[in-house]
């Protein structure tokens, strides 16, 4: 013990003595630590870290084995909940909105907003294990059948912002659409649900969907829209369970033919299945293997700064050696120096990620939903912090410690002992000075492929042209009106909106591609009459729109005619669908004058082909989509798109006017269709802000690194240079002799990180629109960098050599 503090006193007295070696050394540790534990906590919070509820690790989700399909159907939840042998309970959720309206001093108070939250089971909060800070949860004996449960539970949040955390709140009535609803409960603060971005405002009892939703989806085992979430009994495996499940499907199957690819596996609840899960799990490790890349390269940089410290302080090191020291008690010390150095260097790393989480965790992506992500840092990121901070530190402090067992007193105690040939022998540190370019390389590369994929993403072909055109996104359902009520209501809306001075086409759609919900259909030749999936020619997305979506869209029509208000419900069923439903359907034959069924069985016929477009996602591979008349396919909900060559600005009063003179209670938004493609963006956009953030520690790594070896090689070797200068040398020779090693460094690095780069980018193209490392601009913008980092990094040590006075070295000496 009297030995280590002697250590550590005697590290802190070096450490005062060199304030930019210290500075330095610290901060490169801070940023790679930094970045690890940012990455961490975002894995941990999202994938790692269970559900904040009791006994997280039994949940599981259960969807089925063909990808996409991760909800069920309120049928099939009932029978696996009620057949199943291994689970303790099983409770269904599906997303809703609503508009809330609450009663103030005795009278009605107009629509606060448009709110966001859970249509649950009646054992959805029993299965979970949650307590409610007031009041009580509904039960499943709360359920007595279609809208029977008129009770909500709203979320702490609410109760706070909208409710004035008032007591009293509890057995008072809100109105949600229109129908009200007695306030029976709020959810404890640390709950939000079961899904890890959403964060509801309010519960209520699923058996309420046709009030809220305006359909009712209790009764249909084809209409998939619910998520079931389940706690396994103790002592079941998930293998077991899974077993269990599909025994049930297939009693299923053979009774409901229709439904003939019914099964089941589980997943981890939290990420709305697969779907997201998925990408997102892949996305996330593989950030996280690039912030441990950063840390490395980071250790690289650290680890040769210390191996030339040890160096340039061989005379001292053989001194002490000449009078009794051990080398043991040298490698001690370089040791508690370098463990110091990474334990300061990790807690500022641990303050700034602090600071980066609190903001991480206060963003909210998409103004009109409730989205956020909990970040904040646990037990287990701290330990992950110290755990990092101290193998780094022993990592960079390990391999210079080395250096003390080559030391030969005698020869480094003679004064002007000269290094020179080692410079003329690979050595440890540009070892580990290739090894950080090639990481730093990599890291670019992938930030510029990031980078360039996100500029491609907002300048591609979606199927629609989104500049010019404003949104009005409204629900009339949340107001009480029935879909068939709102036709009439959406017709008169459209015919004002398109009066707007300056609106050049007007249209409207259910629901707007790239938007945050879509719904899909499997298609049938018209004579089939056995509907099993397996039977399905294909499964399109469908959309219903009003005439003039596509000139408002500007969604080019391919062939055949556009929708007419004629095609109404007395009508012929008819549907326009687009060029990959056509080949998928018909082959190279005409589409215009076809038929096809959906699963409900009804025929359709085409009259019109358009362009393919971008429905879900910005990396989805093209699919058939159907786009069907809203007289014929009526919604409450509508998008109506106005295309006007008017800023946005200057048609909103319009707008507004015209959703006040319809109804003053309607919730609405209005926006660009720009800033609507956010949710779609979003991934891209957070590859390439991570990516870019990797990128750029990575690209000051590198300049720190090239600039110390550049700075070491030339400061040792400044008698030689001097000489080289009398006996006549040029300054290009002089250059090439003093940089040479350096830059030959960089050039290596920069190949293996290149080829590397191209290597590891594939898992990019699953986040980020068209990522590809082949791309040449990619490949230029990572030689140019490189070239650019390696000319800032040698400069200053470039005019130190140049400068150099031979008279004065040699008068020195």
């Amino acid at each position: 013990m009297h030995s280590t503090l002697q250590d550590i006193r005697f590290t802190f007295r070096q450490l005062r003595k060199s304030p930019g070696f210290a500075l330095t050394a610290i901060l490169t540790l801070a940023l790679g630590v930094g970045a690890n534990v940012v990455v961490f906590s975002v894995l941990n919070a999202l994938i790692l870290r269970p559900l904040n509820v009791p006994d997280a690790q039994n949940l599981y989700q259960i969807a089925r084995n063909h990808h996409g399909w991760d909800t069920q159907s309120y049928p099939d939840y009932t029978d696996y909940r009620d057949k199943n042998t291994t689970f303790k309970g099983i409770a269904g959720y599906a997303f809703s909105n609503a508009g809330v309206t609450i009663p103030a001093n005795g009278s009605q108070q107009s629509t606060v907003a448009q709110i966001w939250g859970y249509e649950a089971t009646g054992d959805y909060f029993d299965m979970l294990g949650i307590r409610p800070v007031l009041g009580r949860f509904f039960h499943a004996s709360d359920d007595h059948g279609p809208n029977s449960a008129p009770y909500v539970v709203v979320s702490y949040g609410f109760w706070h912002d909208r409710l004035n955390s008032d007591p009293r709140a509890i057995g008072s009535v809100i109105d949600l659409d229109k129908h009200p609803y007695t306030v029976i409960g709020v959810a404890p603060d640390s709950f939000h649900g079961t899904e890890l971005f959403m964060w509801p405002d309010f519960w209520v009892p699923m058996v309420n969907e046709q009030q809220l939703e305006g359909s009712n989806f209790l009764t249909e085992r084809g209409d998939h829209q619910i998520y079931t979430i389940g706690r396994l009994k103790t002592g079941v495996t998930p293998q077991l369970a899974t077993q269990n499940l599909n025994a049930i499907a297939t009693q299923l199957a053979k009774t409901y033919i229709e439904d003939d690819k019914l099964d089941a596996h589980l997943i981890r609840p939290g990420l709305l299945g697969d779907i997201m899960g998925g990408p997102m799990r892949s996305f996330l490790i593989g950030i996280m293997l690039m912030a441990i890349l950063v840390l490395l390269a980071a250790c690289a940089n650290l680890a040769s700064i210390f191996a030339a410290r040890a160096a340039d302080r061989s005379r001292e090191l053989a001194i002490r050696l000449a009078i009794g020291s051990s080398r043991w008690n040298m490698v001690r010390q370089l040791l508690t120096e370098s463990v110091i150095v990474s334990l300061v260097g990790g807690a500022v790393g641990m303050v700034i990620a602090s600071f980066l989480l609190r903001v991480l965790s206060s963003w909210q992506p998409i103004a009109q939903m409730p989205l956020r992500v909990a970040v904040n840092p646990d037990a287990s990121v701290y330990a992950v912090a110290l755990l990092l901070s101290l193998a780094s530190g022993v990592l960079f402090g390990l391999l210079p410690a080395r250096q003390i067992w080559s030391i030969d007193a005698s020869h480094a105690m003679k004064p002007g002992a000269s290094s020179v040939a080692a410079f003329r022998r690979l050595t440890l540190r540009d070892l580990l000075l290739g090894v950080q370019i090639a990481i730093c390389t990599l890291l670019v590369t992938a930030s510029l492929v990031a980078l360039r994929g996100m500029m491609r993403s907002l300048n591609a072909s979606f199927g629609f042209n989104p500049e010019g055109v404003t949104l009005l996104d409204t629900d009339l359902g949340l107001a009480g009106y029935s879909d068939d009520q709102s036709i009439t209501i959406q017709k008169r809306m459209l015919e004002e909106i398109a009066q707007v001075p300056g609106v050049t086409a007007a249209g409207a759609i259910n629901h707007i591609p790239l938007g945050l919900s879509n719904s899909d259909a499997d298609v049938y030749r018209p004579d089939t009459t056995d509907y099993r999936m397996s039977n399905a020619v294909t499964d399109a997305i469908y959309y219903s729109i009003t005439p003039g979506y596509l000139q408002a869209a500007q969604t080019h029509l391919l062939a055949g005619r556009d929708f007419t208000w004629h095609d109404d419900d007395k009508a012929p069923s008819v549907t326009i669908v687009n060029a990959a439903f056509a080949h998928a359907m018909f082959g190279d034959k005409s589409a215009i004058g076809q038929h096809f069924k959906r699963s409900a069985g009804h025929i359709y016929q085409i009259v019109g082909v358009v362009e393919n477009g971008k429905y879900q996602s910005l990396v989805e591979t093209t699919r058939p989509a159907m786009f069907f008349p809203y007289a014929q396919d009526t919604h409450s909900n509508i998008f109506f798109v106005t295309r006007s060559q008017r800023l946005r600005s200057e048609i909103t009063p319009s707008l507004q006017r015209i959703m006040h003179n319809t109804d003053g209670s309607l919730p609405y938004t209005i926006d660009s269709w720009q800033q609507s493609l956010e949710f779609a963006l979003f991934p891209s956009r957070a590859a390439t802000a991570a990516l870019g953030v990797m990128g750029l520690l990575a690209a000051m790594l590198a300049v720190t690194g090239i600039f110390g070896m550049a700075s070491y090689t030339v400061s040792k070797r400044m008698k030689e240079l001097g000489i080289r200068v009398a006996l006549g040398a040029q300054p290009l020779q002089l250059m090439r002799a003093a940089l040479a090693r350096p830059v030959l460094l960089l050039l290596c690095g920069s190949i293996a990180g290149l080829v590397l780069g191209v290597m590891a980018s594939g898992l990019l193209a699953h986040i980020v629109y068209q990522a590809t490392p082949q791309d040449p601009l990619v490949l230029l913008g990572v030689v140019l960098t490189m070239t650019l980092l390696g000319t800032i990094a040698t400069l200053v040590p470039a005019r130190r050599a140049q400068n150099v006075d031979p008279a004065r070295l040699l008068r020195e000496d």
